[in-house]
């Protein structure tokens, strides 16, 4: 690319880098356009500097040429005059690098072939895969490589178990695989598609491309289940562990794992049990024995470890009295562990056969003690003694997990000790546990108006207490897995309360983190459990829950379904809360359908019923969609009089929703009278949104604030406010939200002497809005069009207000 011309102007730089996208193509100005899909005479003033194009047309030109685009990003922002944004540090977005790895052992033995031709394939390929028996050490030499690498592959250090031997439990897929880690890496959830495992395998490559990254794939099932999560161009690198060959990975080389030799048994042994060696050690004064310890493990790094641990917590023992310990085990892997379990109190031994029925996940000391029904600082102690027996192994502080064949051992261990009746009761107190943790994380992120109650179960003695939403949201993303593996299980054994609530706690962490396409499924899973239960109330949220994650994934048929079917619930249900949420949702349904005015009864017939129970949040959440939606029927003096009764509300969050929607609509209402109280409610409202991590919001925050400023007559900043809104949207992959911003985009650039850039995105919104189901849109677009032709094409502008006129006595025979 070119450097920064003399001028120092970003325009003409742009438009220089441009040119020479061009130049690479080597096509004509003609040519390449219609490759990009733009017009040619757009494309000239691009590239004479004359306009600044939209960054979707930077986009497709680079697409042409097979050019990364985000390069020019920063240019492209500096030459639009981008309003500022705020440090990265204050944003939720820009999270400091992720470490993920396990901690790598301190006692780690032998492997020095093993470990040179792993990190002498991640240098030649990128990635290689490790196989090898259970318990012979490929997580523990994929861990320890990767600790190797961190330094050099400094963005991200990630780790991620796929469960393809887990005992209980199916392997987990690529499609949620790809977004725990897209989430990890940061990635807002709005930028990850929502459907097909292709997409979210080109968008984890594409994140990784610009980073340097290491990620371990530990316990992968085969080659199916990992050839999406493999990165692609670029200096990330993976290290992946099976225990089978995974000969369908091509140009993956494998390194394969065998036993450990005697001698590096007999050091792991040593070094694990603190042993000081030779002839005045416990193992040197009799070697005979020793020799039959490694036997016994047979070789195994993880046998040898958890053999060891005992011998360094008996120090009475003798290297004969470890042997007669394991003799009594029925195999290597049973004798190690059963020596171990022999050796815990009685207290400790019954929390590991329980933690025996967990769903093969992390989890963390609170989940512990509900699962066992003891104290918090009881479990956090017996959990430290597990640990040091090698029972429990400690990925990142807080959080611990069981080895496969350990869970599988503790596992056998409670069926054959344990009461089927104690370990039904223990797992659902651990089902109970994570309801109840959800609906508290849920509580402290003031996203929906009304709180809900729990009815699934009984509260734990202990929950973990969040000071803010950031913290709440950082617990659902650690826990995200393990509350995943809790609904699975909880659908297994039937727990149908269980299965109706712990997806509706999720729903503010799956806005800001993994999309909608899982919590569609989770939801559709919960209404069959509904119809099971036969509870009104129940059956009633279960349609409502369900449609709203079809409307929030833009499936707007299926969402005004789902509601009717909730609607037909209500009566039965009796509940005056679900009845104005299920208002308010209808009311947002019916705004995205075109329709205006019944949104307006829908919010006010919602503020009734939140104030007829007495919840003033729920009163402020209607007033704040009340005035957003008198906004848009031009009552721009009553919007802004709801706007300020919202505003005037005490909320500890200064990013709550109705705050936020109380803000932007003043700022729009009053912009022409009082453009610098406009403008301040505008700027502040997008500080919020950007401190908030919402990008959905802070896209709708720039469009407003665009609309705003062309009411004042500010063209260029109101054209930098859309261009940045749209830029947004482009990164979020939210194609349907455009349709609330594309006309009034338009209208902007009409204003501001752009025509065909106008006509362009008005019928951007006349293809989008019927797609959608938008009618009110498709109107807006038509008129639109017809007013930037009438000075070029008459004939064509009368058709198209003719048919705009027709939609709207479509949609309203009487009042439009």
């Amino acid at each position: 690319m070119e450097r920064r011309t003399a001028s120092g102007d970003p325009r003409e730089e742009l438009a220089a880098r441009l040119r020479l996208l061009q130049q690479l193509s080597g096509l004509g100005v003609r040519a390449l356009a219609r490759d990009a899909g733009l017009s040619s005479s757009s494309l000239s003033r691009y590239l004479s500097g004359q306009t600044v194009p939209p960054w979707p047309a930077v986009i497709a030109l680079c697409r042409v040429v097979k050019r990364d685009p985000r390069p020019l990003r920063p240019l492209w922002e500096r030459s639009s005059n981008p309003l500022p944004a705020p440090p990265k540090a204050s944003r939720q977005a820009q999270p400091r690098p992720r470490n993920d790895l396990p901690r790598d052992v301190t006692d780690f033995t032998g492997r020095v072939d093993q470990l040179a031709a792993v990190l002498g394939a991640v240098e030649r390929h990128q990635v290689v895969a490790v196989d090898g028996m259970a318990g012979v050490g490929k997580t523990c030499l994929a861990v320890h490589a990767a600790h190797r690498l961190a330094a050099d592959y400094p963005d991200a250090q990630l780790y991620v178990d796929l469960h393809g031997f887990t005992e209980g439990r199916e392997p987990l897929g690529p499609d949620s695989a790809l977004r725990m880690l897209l989430g990890a890496l940061g990635v807002p959830s709005e930028k990850v598609p929502q459907e097909g495992i292709e997409q979210l395998a080109a968008c984890w490559r594409a994140e990784l491309a610009g980073r340097r990254a290491v990620v371990v794939f530990d316990n992968a099932a085969d080659a199916d289940q990992v050839r999406p999560l493999l990165p692609g161009a670029g200096p990330s690198v993976a290290l992946i562990t099976s225990r089978n060959r995974l000969l369908g990975l091509d140009g993956v080389p494998p390194v394969s794992l065998d036993v450990l030799s005697p001698e590096e048994s007999a050091e792991l042994l040593a070094r694990a049990s603190g042993d000081p060696g030779g002839p005045d050690g416990r193992l040197g004064r009799d070697p005979e024995s020793a020799a039959e310890v490694l036997r016994l493990c047979g070789h195994l790094p993880l046998a040898l470890r958890l053999a060891a641990a005992r011998l360094r917590h008996r120090p009475g023992w003798t290297a004969g009295i470890l042997v007669e310990r394991l003799s009594q085990g029925a195999s290597e892997f049973d004798a190690a562990f059963a020596m171990s379990v022999k050796q815990l109190d009685r207290s400790q031994a019954r929390l590991f056969r329980m933690l025996g029925l967990l769903p093969g996940t992390s989890f963390d000391e609170y989940a512990a003690a509900a699962l066992a029904d003891v104290p918090l600082p009881s479990a956090r102690a017996m959990l430290e003694d597990l640990l040091d027996a090698h029972l429990v192994q400690q990925p990142t502080a807080g959080r611990y997990r069981l080895h496969d064949l350990v869970h599988e051992h503790a596992r056998r261990a409670g069926e054959q000790q344990d009461a089927r009746a104690e370990r039904g009761r223990a797992l659902g107190r651990f089902l109970d546990y994570y309801v109840h943790a959800a609906a508290a994380a849920d509580a402290a992120i003031p996203v929906l108006s009304p709180g809900r109650s729990v009815t699934a179960g009984r509260p734990p003695a202990e929950l973990p207490r969040f000071e803010d939403k950031h913290a709440a949201l950082a617990w659902l993303v650690a826990e995200y897995e393990a509350m995943i593996a809790a609904f699975e299980m909880a659908v297994a054994i039937g727990a149908d309360v269980h299965v109706c609530e712990l997806p509706r706690f999720l729903r503010a962490y799956f806005a800001r983190r993994c999309g909608t396409t899982h919590l569609n499924s989770l939801f559709e899973r919960s209404l069959v459990a509904a119809q099971r239960l036969g509870d009104p109330l129940q059956l009633a949220e279960a349609h409502s829950d369900l449609g709203f994650a079809r409307y929030n994934a833009g499936r707007m048929a299926e969402a005004s379904a789902a509601y009717e079917a909730a609607e037909l619930q209500v009566s039965r249900a009796g509940d005056v809360r679900f009845e104005a949420e299920l208002a308010m949702r209808r009311g947002y349904l019916s705004w995205d359908e075109g329709s205006v005015e019944e949104p307006l009864e829908l919010f006010g017939l919602a503020g009734k019923l939140f104030e007829q129970i007495g919840c003033p949040t729920g009163v402020a959440h209607a007033a704040a969609s009340q005035a957003w939606a008198m906004l848009q029927l031009g009552h721009r003096e009553e919007a802004a009089r709801r706007a300020r009764e919202v505003l005037a509300v005490p909320h500890p969050d200064p990013a709550w929703p109705p705050t936020l929607t109380a803000r932007i609509t003043l700022g729009v209402a009053i912009a022409a009278e009082a453009p610098d109280e406009a403008v301040e409610h505008l700027h502040r409202a997008l500080e919020l949104a950007r401190e908030d991590g919402h990008m959905n919001n802070e896209a709708w925050c720039l469009n407003c604030l665009g609309v705003a400023l062309r009411h004042m007559g500010r063209y260029e900043e109101a054209l930098a406010g859309h261009r940045q809104a749209f830029a947004l949207l482009d990164e979020l992959f939210e194609e349907h939200w455009k349709i609330h911003f594309l006309n009034g985009y338009a209208e902007t650039c009409r204003l501001a002497g752009l025509p065909e850039e106008a006509l362009r995105l008005h019928r951007q919104a006349l293809e989008l809005a019927p797609r959608l189901g938008n009618r009110y849109e498709e109107a807006l677009a038509h008129e639109g069009i017809a007013i930037v032709l009438d000075a070029t094409d008459p004939a064509a502008a009368a058709g198209h207000r003719a048919a705009g006129r027709a939609v709207l006595r479509e949609l309203d025979p009487g009042d439009r």
